[in-house]
């Protein structure tokens, strides 16, 4: 660190000398500067923070990760404010890479602490809340800097917006987005320290590429995983107040943080709160007065970063759906002003499709994150103390750090996570990994088990009852219950249910909804919102009101309606728009679906069983030495058409486990009976033919065979049936299995077909000896179940294979791993015992015919018996 200290003293004193060595002759002595900060004062262009940039540039490069975070500790103690805003942005982006995801930067979000200790540790400890890039941040706000964003990599609808010259109805972007002059590139939101450094931190997480190396990192063990919770613990906090900014310098006051503008009065974080839109059309710029608000101003801009990065994803026509026609009105009025301003036009609607109809995939990294998010922030809400938890408790001692507790999930959070589910519900591949997806949206809707109050276990292990406490949030979050439900039991439909990881997320649904009393909150929300709405003039038009924009238009109006109906339909037209179709839960549509999916379930049972005894049957009876080699492999073994087949008779378990609780679950919550059961059971034909096996697939037949039903194929596709495929060709020419090695598989065909073809005849004659030597050669030589064997084809159905194959020799079997691996192992084994490779080979030889005998006796006496 003196070394790098010395380096920028020797860079002043330098550029000090050059300054005095320039000073012309009539410029008078007396102002000939004497100092690096007089001389910064007297020639600003030539002040020092680009060689303090410099110097960090190629520390990047030379030094190693932990000597560069010590000199950047110092640097920050050290240098002013005014020298350190150029090295900020730098900075940011050295440590969380390019929004173009070209620069990963430290890569924290491979960086483990298990792989390695020391890089974690030190990184940890630098962006730490409490550490010195967060000083470095609170240093910069007190002087109120600025740095440029470019609005080209937000997410799509905000960017979309933006450059359509509306502003989005998040307060984030408020008073913030910069126009370009004439001429000028790209549109730039001007962001504080504290905006800038969390806009690049939440967006690391979607631009940054994954490496190719990264599917088996745990994303909990991560670094960036483990600072977004220190991030949400310091300033969403459980327990006391957010922690004031760190001092700027030993001794010294703090820094007090910029004001929020516009500020937001966080009596507005109700149902209706101040129109973003009219109060930037009017550009008003008013601060708010109550200081007391400062103390959260970290805590609502960090919220409303992450929720804007990470959830404000959707398209165009769900934007829409989303606006009420008091909305959209107001969205033209500020069109027509802005074009007229601007003296241009309004980018076409057209390209703003296209814009936002950006195609956005979220990764399971993503989905872990946001979960992370939902977590503490159901447990920052019911950290309430109870007698602040009731609206009528709203007064004006109420601090703001508790206001913002009880608004911060449904002002902020509830209506682009409904959307970006919904997305993630619509779009995810029908395959294991939308769990991730599944428990997110499980942990949105279970916000008693973040409550500090911990409910009693019962003894016999029953669920817990939800409280009476949860009805306002349930029937405030009623799509969130319904409509995803519904959506994820389309999925469910189409998925293979014999899956031990398929029955699992069926099972984990299942039971979420089963808790005593949910069902029953459930179905009196969807009550409230089906009621007939009553004629009153001023509340019906207040229903047509969606909460993003409204507020300032509506403030000579009544208060807020508190009536339990009314906030039940306007969550739900606020969400869906003022056209939606609701379909009820607990109705006859969805009933359907549910008995569907029970007849799957019943199905997928017995499929798993099916596969059980299967393998019980086939494992047993393989003798041993056909597994070394010896013995013909069976050519129309079946193949694993899911995960069961290849986890054992444990995953069996598992799955009937998982299956037979969900079938539970699902009649306690929809109330079906063991009758209508049995009923949907039979009249699928999901009982078993006399020998105990599964039947085929639906088929119905035709002209030229058998044709698969719409069941049919739904039977097939998702492993719950199958036809028995035997292989019809020669043995010999049947695809190179991933157990042999395709070049000698090949050698030893060409080297027997030789063989065959030279002596076909001697084989021929020696197959057709009636004694020993002859039924010797034909269990050697002849395709065992040739004869009799019946096509399969539709097409040519009930026809026999009519062309009968000689004997001959078939060496494949060399060509098999397990062959190859058996004899080296038996060599290894010999010479153990001092036995050479010809004295092995011998005795290899000899074994082999004395079975080969036995089962030529037991061949022979086998055929007597069938005649």
């Amino acid at each position: 660190m003196t070394t790098f200290r010395c380096r920028v003293a020797e860079w002043r004193s330098s550029s000090l000398r050059r300054v005095t060595s320039w000073v012309p002759q009539w410029f008078p002595k007396t102002a000939v500067v004497s100092g690096p900060q007089e001389a910064a004062m007297a020639f600003p262009h030539l002040q020092q923070p680009s060689f303090l940039l410099a110097s960090l540039k190629a520390d990047s490069v030379n030094k190693p990760f932990a000597q560069r975070c010590q000199d950047l500790v110092k640097v920050i103690e050290d240098f002013p404010a005014k020298e350190l805003h150029a090295i900020f942005p730098w900075l940011v982006e050295s440590i969380f890479g390019s929004l173009d995801g070209v620069l990963v930067g430290w890569n924290l979000r491979y960086l483990q602490g298990r792989m390695s200790p020391v890089e974690y540790s030190i990184a940890m400890e630098f962006l730490d809340p409490g550490g010195p890039m967060m000083k470095l941040v609170y240093k910069l706000q007190a002087e109120d800097y600025k740095f440029d964003f470019p609005v080209s990599y937000l997410p799509g609808p905000v960017k979309a917006s933006i450059q359509e010259r509306v502003l989005p109805d998040s307060p984030l972007y408020h008073n913030k987005v910069q126009f370009p002059p004439m001429g000028g590139l790209g549109l730039n939101l001007a962001l504080n320290p504290f905006e800038y450094y969390m806009f690049f931190f939440a967006l690391s997480l979607i631009t940054q590429k994954p490496l190719p190396g990264a599917l088996h990192i745990r994303t909990s063990d991560c670094a960036y995983f483990t600072l977004v919770d220190r991030y949400l613990s310091w300033f969403l906090p459980i327990e006391g107040s957010v922690l004031p900014p760190l001092s700027s310098s030993p001794g010294g006051p703090s820094p007090s943080p910029a004001p929020r503008t516009p500020a937001m009065p966080f009596a507005s974080y109700g149902l209706h709160h101040t129109s973003l839109l009219k109060r930037h059309i009017s550009h008003q710029t008013s601060v708010n007065a109550d200081p007391a608000s400062h103390e959260i101003w970290r805590s609502e801009t960090l919220l409303q970063v992450f929720v804007e990065m990470w959830l404000h994803h959707y398209s165009l026509e769900m934007y829409q759906k989303m606006q009420s026609p008091h909305a959209k009105l107001e969205v033209l009025h500020y069109r027509l002003s802005v074009s007229s301003a601007l003296h241009s036009p309004a980018q076409p609607s057209l390209q703003a499709l296209h814009a936002y109809q950006e195609s956005f995939t979220p990764t399971e990294e993503h989905v872990l994150v946001v979960r992370l998010l939902l977590k503490h922030l159901h447990a920052f809400s019911n950290s309430l103390k109870p007698e602040q938890v009731s609206p009528s408790a709203h007064s004006h001692a109420t601090s703001p750090l508790e206001e913002f507790k009880r608004a911060a999930v449904p002002r902020f959070v509830q209506q682009k996570l409904y959307l970006f589910l919904q997305h993630c519900f619509g779009h995810w591949p029908l395959d294991a990994s939308f769990r991730a997806v599944l428990e997110m949206w499980l942990s949105y809707l279970q916000p008693w088990r973040y409550a500090p109050e911990k409910q009693a276990q019962t003894s016999d292990c029953q669920p817990r009852c939800v409280s009476e406490r949860w009805a306002p949030f349930v029937q405030e979050n009623l799509l969130m219950y319904t409509k995803l439900f519904v959506g994820f039991l389309s999925r469910a439909l189409r998925t293979d249910l014999v899956s031990p990881k398929n029955a699992l997320m069926v099972f984990r649904v299942a039971k979420v909804f089963a808790q005593p009393n949910l069902a029953e909150m459930i179905q009196k929300g969807e009550q409230l919102f089906l009621e007939p709405e009553l004629v009153i003039p001023h509340r019906q038009h207040r229903l047509f009101t969606a909460p993003p924009f409204t507020g300032s238009f509506l403030s000579s109006w009544p208060p807020a309606v508190t009536d339990t109906s009314f906030k039940v339909k306007s969550h739900v037209y606020s969400l869906e728009g003022q056209d939606c179709k609701y379909t009820p839960m607990f109705g006859p549509e969805v009933r359907t679906l549910v008995l569907r999916l029970a007849q799957l379930i019943t199905q997928a049972k017995q499929t798993a069983k099916s596969i059980s005894d299967q393998c019980g049957e086939s494992t047993p009876g393989r003798p041993f030495l056909s597994w070394l080699g010896f013995c013909s492999t069976d050519a129309n073994g079946c193949y694993p058409a899911n995960d069961l087949d290849e986890m054992g008779q444990d995953s069996v378990r598992k799955t009937d486990e998982y299956l037979e609780k969900a079938l539970e679950y699902l009649c306690q919550v929809f109330r079906l009976s063991e009758a209508q059961l049995a009923q949907l059971t039979l009249a699928l034909g999901t009982t078993r033919d006399e020998n105990g096996k599964k039947q085929l697939p639906d088929c119905i037949v035709g002209e030229d065979g058998l044709i698969l039903t719409p069941l049919g194929r739904y039977q097939i596709i998702n492993g719950l049936r199958r036809f028995d495929i035997e292989y019809q060709g020669d043995l010999e020419l049947q695809p190179i299995r991933s157990y042999e090695i395709a070049s000698l598989v090949r050698m030893l065909f060409q080297l027997s077909s030789a063989i065959n073809h030279r002596f076909a005849g001697r084989m021929a004659a020696l197959c057709s000896r009636a004694d020993f030597l002859g039924s010797f050669c034909r269990y050697h030589l002849m395709e065992p179940g040739l004869t009799g064997r019946h096509l399969l084809s539709p097409v040519a159905r009930g026809s026999t294979v009519s062309r009968a194959r000689g004997p001959r020799l078939s060496l494949r079997f060399l060509g098999s791993y397990r062959t190859l691996l058996s004899l080296l192992l038996a060599f290894f084994v010999a010479s153990l015992f001092c036995i050479g490779p010809l004295a092995c080979a011998l005795l290899l030889v000899l074994g082999y015919l004395l079975y080969a005998v036995a089962m030529t006796l037991l061949t022979e006496r086998s055929k007597l018996h069938q005649l």
